[in-house]
């Protein structure tokens, strides 16, 4: 499955790779995709455990960058 969603106060480029980079090693994810400049994650992973794999990308990004929220 795959899925774009908007990003709220990420707050530079710098965090954006980091969570692209932490977000590709979760188990389940095939593809990531952060984009500082337009807001937005693209994230493709297995269809069966999307919402878990999701839980587990919000925690991710809250470790990377706090402030930073994903609106699902």
């Amino acid at each position: 499955m795959k899925k774009i969603f908007k990003l709220e106060d990420l707050d530079c480029a710098n965090c954006a790779a980091k969570m692209e980079r932490s977000i590709a090693k979760i188990d389940g994810v095939s593809q990531i995709n952060v984009n500082f400049l337009t807001q937005k994650m693209t994230i493709e992973a297995d269809d069966a455990r999307f919402e878990e794999i999701m839980d587990e990308v919000v925690k991710v990004c809250k470790k990377v960058e706090p402030d930073t929220r994903i609106i699902r």
